[in-house]
């Protein structure tokens, strides 16, 4: 189909959920797949990539799907904005022009892609690392809008952590979120234990850890500090 002359191409608008997935697959992700995930265009995702100075990561780079990035040919140099240059559609902000119609997104609006992928304020999910994470905002950065429910718990009960602490799962069960089974621990402290954990069997480690526990116990109560 021949496009009637003196019709513009509609401009994309990115959404947050959009926006969240292209940081995370754009450093270790061929970009002509990010391109097919959102239903973009490879320049679209070149152009946004380059406004968010995001990189591909030298693993990537290392690979043969490097192609010419590897080789420092500046792939999509030439879709990018020159200094000084003039958008085509400068002024014309959420706007669609087709058939002499214009239309504009409502702020907030998710459709397709973006609303498939995207999850409410509290949801929860559980993190690499084996953490319950509860998302409790919809702002950037994009890492700030998850946060670990063990730290909810703690900080509803007690206030912020101190500094320097942390807390650790007095079962060893990182999805055990309840208040009982939270202690919190100075980061000396937590070291400590991991390399019991590291250098001993379960069960010498375990009672390792007993014993600095009851020594803890026994100085508070005399007045000594360790």
């Amino acid at each position: 189909m021949t496009k009637s002359r003196g019709i513009l191409p509609p401009r994309h608008f990115w959404t947050d959920s959009e926006v969240e997935l292209l940081f995370r697959l754009y450093p270790d992700t061929p970009t002509a797949d990010i391109a097919t995930k959102l239903g973009m265009s490879v320049q679209q995702v070149y152009s946004k990539a380059a406004q968010l100075d995001l990189k591909k990561s030298d693993a990537y780079l290392a690979g043969p799907a490097a192609c010419r990035l590897r080789r420092g040919d500046n792939v999509g140099a030439q879709y990018r904005f020159k200094k000084g240059q003039v958008s085509h559609n400068k002024g014309r902000k959420g706007l669609i022009y087709e058939g002499g119609i214009a239309t504009q997104f409502k702020k907030g609006h998710r459709g397709g892609k973006a609303l498939e992928l995207y999850q409410p304020i509290g949801t929860e999910r559980i993190s690499k690392d084996g953490y319950i994470q509860r998302k409790v905002n919809d702002d950037m950065p994009l890492q700030r809008r998850w946060r670990g429910v063990h730290l909810i718990v703690w900080e509803e009960a007690h206030g912020p952590l101190p500094k320097g602490h942390a807390l650790v799962f007095k079962d060893g069960n990182r999805q055990n979120c309840a208040i009982e089974n939270l202690e919190l621990v100075t980061r000396g402290e937590l070291m400590r234990r991991n390399s019991y954990h590291t250098n001993y069997p379960k069960e010498i480690a375990q009672l390792i850890q007993l014993r600095c526990a009851l020594n803890r116990k026994i100085n508070h109560a005399t007045g000594k500090t360790s």
